[in-house]
């Protein structure tokens, strides 16, 4: 039998590279994939397409934040745009969602216990630890704590958080995708859900810069 795991899959191009990660290693992958109220739903139609191309089974967990507190949830809010790499770097952007991995690790630790899986994937990385606090190694290691004392399965050392991109950049990852079949035409890293990536908010000049730097065409821009 294989071992199970719980991959937070949110349609973007690190939870694609983690999810085929895992695959990869003979897991056999339960992807849950959240509706917060993010500003498209764009994200969430891909995330499904990709969970069903890796042969993965999912799970949608819908949830309503009322308080928002990111720009990400309220549109009278506006996206960082046209910033330079160090801008991007700098500070706590207006697209955190408050405690967003806090919640989400939570629900997949109970979903972990629930359906027996011993591992929880999640496709943080370094450059997104410079401005998001819960992307963090010393985030993850922190909740990996919480997990062994506050649930019977980490208690009985029967359940872990695998953060295996954590210390990559964004050209490593997309390296590692590339060498993993990830399907990257499925992946969505912009923060707006119009027909074609806006090339302007962060997530977009970060995805750029590393396809650049990989020297691999994103397919999400072939013909621009």
């Amino acid at each position: 039998m294989r071992r199970k795991a719980v991959v937070l899959l949110s349609g973007g191009l690190d939870s694609a590279v983690a999810l085929y990660y895992a695959r990869k290693r003979g897991y056999e992958c339960y992807c849950l994939i959240f509706d917060y109220g993010q500003r498209h739903k764009k994200e969430l139609i891909l995330a499904r397409k990709i969970s069903e191309a890796s042969g993965s089974k999912l799970k949608i967990i819908r949830l309503n934040l009322p308080w928002k507190g990111s720009s990400l949830l309220d549109r009278t809010k506006g996206l960082p745009q046209n910033r330079t790499i160090r801008e991007i770097k700098k500070g706590i952007p207006p697209t955190y969602v408050p405690a967003r991995n806090t919640i989400f690790l939570s629900i997949a630790s109970s979903f972990a216990e629930a359906i027996g899986a011993h591992d929880i994937f999640i496709g943080a990385h370094f450059e997104d630890s410079s401005g998001y606090p819960d992307c963090r190694k010393e985030y993850l290691e922190a909740f990996q704590r919480v997990i062994k004392i506050g649930t019977r399965a980490g208690l009985e050392n029967r359940l872990r958080v695998r953060y295996p991109l954590i210390s990559k950049t964004k050209k490593e990852i997309i390296e590692l995708g590339n060498a993993l079949g990830v399907p990257f035409q499925s992946t969505w890293s912009c923060y707006k859900g119009a027909a074609e990536p806006c090339m302007k908010c962060d997530s977009c000049i970060l995805r750029a810069k590393g396809f650049k730097e990989a020297g691999i065409k994103d397919p999400l821009l072939i013909g621009r």
